[in-house]
């Protein structure tokens, strides 16, 4: 079920919890900012909060003619939280729902520790490399979480390796690839800033026709509903709002601090970066492109950390209106069960913490990426 609010009811939320902004989705968006973050995995949302993650999975239904696990209905051996479906509203009878099981970590990033890497830029960096960590732990205990036999887990050997394999073809397609295309026509263009926008004109075609696959492939779609899910959570707390699935379900889809966002604002970037090296040997091009990722991505990743923190202003969000329609593609609106796990996450990192309230020094580190 995934309900349309009506006008009075986004009206009502508006004026009752300072959502007063509309994205192009037609629902409302938190004009407050908090640090807080997230992550879409299989059956399951990711949430981090300034010093905990949680993630929060759906499990499969089990055989109605099984016995249940042990400690299928509260703690597991594991230290995770197992929540019935009903304790967020819903008919577990009418609509047979397997367990929510919460996982909670607290977490002390780098950035808290050593003042080199609270500097601007390097910060971003930093940040995302332990987001990625964080998010990559987050989807494998997702994954385990859907198996037929619960003691036959994924080794971490092996997702280990998928995720290399992962990080390897991302640079290939969207760094290597498209400056190796463009040095076809390297002697033809004037100059390097021509060569550098050619490349780029490939990088982003490359990035949405990429996009507009995924989209397209069916067994995505629940994963897509997921990150729907995490951001419209996030803006129900941003805005101070109960957080129920209802309440939820009033918020946009789309988020100014989206990941997909971010990846856009990386493809820009990159041309003020690579356009001063010019025109140099093809092996030389391609080592610039992967060696010049981290300061690619420190720099967006202070362009969307101020993007949220200004997300009220109209010309801002003028700005990130092209990262808002890309993330119609990578979204989906959820259903109220989904939205209930998405809740059920967050609900664990503010079992412990409360990152609204939460001081300066407090937020260092904070992964910024919704």
């Amino acid at each position: 079920m995934r309900p349309e609010p009506t006008d009075t009811e986004s009206s009502a939320a508006s004026a009752d919890t300072g959502a007063q902004v509309i994205l192009p989705d037609g629902r409302l968006m938190a004009v407050r900012d908090a640090p807080v973050g997230g992550q879409a995995v299989l059956e399951g949302v990711m949430m981090r909060g300034v010093s905990h993650w949680a993630v929060a999975v759906r499990e499969p239904v089990a055989d109605a003619d099984a016995e249940p696990e042990p400690g299928s209905n509260g703690a597991s051996p594991n230290g995770t939280l197992a929540l019935a479906a009903s304790e967020h509203g819903h008919d577990a009878d009418a609509n047979p729902l397997g367990p929510i099981t919460v996982h909670r970590e607290p977490f002390v990033s780098k950035i808290k520790t050593h003042r080199f890497y609270r500097l601007p830029v390097v910060r971003g960096t930093v940040a995302l490399v332990e987001s990625l960590g964080i998010g990559m732990k987050a989807l494998g205990i997702s994954a385990n979480a859907q198996l037929d036999e619960p003691d036959e887990e994924i080794s971490k050997r092996t997702w280990g390796f998928a995720v290399f394999l992962s990080l390897l073809f991302a640079i290939g397609l969207f760094f290597v690839l498209p400056v190796t295309v463009a040095s076809i026509w390297k002697d033809q263009l004037g100059n390097s800033v021509f060569f550098v926008l050619v490349e780029k004109v490939i990088r982003i075609s490359i990035f949405l026709g990429y996009l507009w696959a995924i989209s397209k492939v069916r067994d995505l779609r629940r994963v897509f509903e997921y990150h729907g899910a995490e951001h419209k959570v996030i803006s129900c707390y941003e805005a101070r709002d109960e957080l129920v699935p209802e309440r939820a379900a009033l918020y946009s889809r789309l988020h100014v601090r989206c990941g997909t966002s971010f990846l856009l604002i990386v493809m820009i970037i990159a041309v003020f970066v690579f356009a001063p090296i010019g025109r140099p040997a093809l092996y030389w091009l391609i080592l610039s492109r992967v060696l010049g990722i981290a300061l690619v991505a420190g720099l967006a990743y202070e362009v969307i950390r101020w993007a949220g923190r200004n997300r009220a202003k109209h010309w801002v969000r003028v700005l990130m209106w092209p990262g808002l329609q890309l993330q119609k593609l990578t979204t989906r609106e959820p259903s109220l069960d989904q939205l209930a796990v998405a809740i059920a996450a967050l609900e664990s990192v503010l079992a412990v913490e409360d990152p609204a309230d939460a001081g300066a020094e407090d937020r260092l580190g904070m992964e910024v990426v919704a």
